[in-house]
């Protein structure tokens, strides 16, 4: 490759290894310090949010482990062994995670991140390689080496995948936007009555869907001759799309058990979950339900279906229990209304667009992914050359 080199990971930057406070001092936890850890959403570009946060007496207990805004977080344990985000403000990482604070002056951030995506393929297939629990210390992360070109190519190569980004993150912006609308419209029209309208009835979840619970998939593996198609199991329908270390199961299963982009998944033990799927065609796992119906419309099962998963977790929450699973005792007890005809055309007029949007949004962005993930390799690696572009 013309003007590329190979660079240690310890030259781009100061590399930190996170640190955890005490989590006995009750003082160190619940402030506005994102703390991070591999547990947290790193399938994004950017960590907006966490799920804990510590107080700035917490950030301090510990030294040097202070994560500026745009440092490149990598994790570096276990399943979860090459995962990559970049922090958008001052953030603090527990041990699993090793970051880099990017020496601007000579590498591009985008660039550098979009490395450590490769190199991030590289420890994931060591960790599944592994008979122990795959770790990567901070001495041992230091010393891999990127394929590197001079600043103003890096810039490029940076620009051109982040452009694919920003798009797909336009569009989840968007989709929130979109999905707060249609709840605000749920609420107001089915939540706020005093009296049951002339015309409507009450019925009950199983009245107006069929929830269809997958298959334990590693009875259906595929066969010698078959390509197998992904399994989707709460891990996939959490990120949103399959991956490489999802499994396969045969394309000849019963139709029923196949999803397509569009439907509605119910993810009822464990993770309590109801969404759009649109990552593809998968195959149905077990604790999974198949959310349909051959009388009302997608906009009124899933909405009722949500708000009602809405409320499972809320009660959990109140219990400081965890919900283990959602039986179908309790989905016949979640009383739901159901509009009059003239009524019912009327507000799904309102709610099935947004939802259609939602879902036209989603499958964009997963074939933005697939373009993005095919252009990854060629460019990091200058087989595909941008040196001459003018962006």
């Amino acid at each position: 490759m013309v003007e590329w080199e190979k660079v240690k990971v310890g030259d781009i930057g100061k590399v930190i290894t996170g640190k955890t406070p005490k989590t006995s001092n009750s003082e160190y936890y619940g402030g506005n310090i994102p703390f991070l850890t591999p547990s947290d959403d790193m399938s994004v570009k950017y960590v907006r949010k966490t799920n804990k946060y510590i107080t700035e007496i917490g950030r301090l207990s510990i030294k040097n482990a202070t994560l500026p805004a745009n440092a490149i977080c990598v994790s570096c344990i276990g399943s979860d062994l090459g995962k990559v985000v970049i922090t958008t403000q001052k953030t603090v990482t527990n041990q699993q995670i090793n970051s880099i604070v990017v020496d601007t002056d000579k590498f591009d951030i985008d660039f550098v991140y979009y490395s450590m995506l490769e190199l991030g393929k590289i420890l994931n297939f060591h960790s599944k390689t592994s008979t122990a629990v795959p770790i990567v210390n901070k001495s041992s992360f230091s010393q891999y080496e990127i394929d590197c070109p001079k600043l103003n190519t890096q810039k490029k190569i940076g620009a051109i995948l982040s452009s694919i980004d920003n798009k797909i993150e336009e569009n989840n912006q968007i989709n929130k936007n979109l999905e707060e609308q249609a709840q605000s419209i749920f609420a107001n029209e089915f939540l706020s009555l005093d009296t049951l309208p002339e015309g409507w009835k009450q019925a009950s979840l199983i009245d107006i869907a069929d929830y269809l619970n997958g298959l334990a998939m590693q009875k259906y593996r595929p066969t010698a001759d078959e390509s197998g198609i992904p399994v989707l199991k709460i891990k996939e329908l959490r990120q949103g799309c399959c991956d490489d270390n999802s499994e396969l199961c045969s394309p000849s299963i019963k139709s029923d058990y196949i999803i397509h982009d569009g439907d509605v998944i119910f993810s009822w033990s464990g993770s309590l979950l109801v969404d759009f799927w649109c990552g593809g065609t998968c195959g149905l796992n077990q604790h999974l339900f198949k959310v349909t119906s051959n009388i009302y419309d997608k906009w009124f099962y899933y909405s009722w279906t949500n708000y009602y998963l809405q409320k499972f977790a809320a009660i959990a929450a109140d219990m400081a229990t965890t919900m283990g699973h959602i039986k179908r005792e309790e989905l016949a007890k979640s009383r739901v209304l159901i509009p009059s005809n003239s009524d019912y055309e009327c507000i799904g007029g309102l709610l099935a667009p947004l939802y259609n949007l939602v879902i036209s949004n989603r499958i964009e962005n997963s074939k933005l992914a697939t373009i993005r993930d095919t252009l990854l390799p060629k460019l990091m690696s200058g087989e595909v050359d941008v040196s001459n572009l003018d962006l």
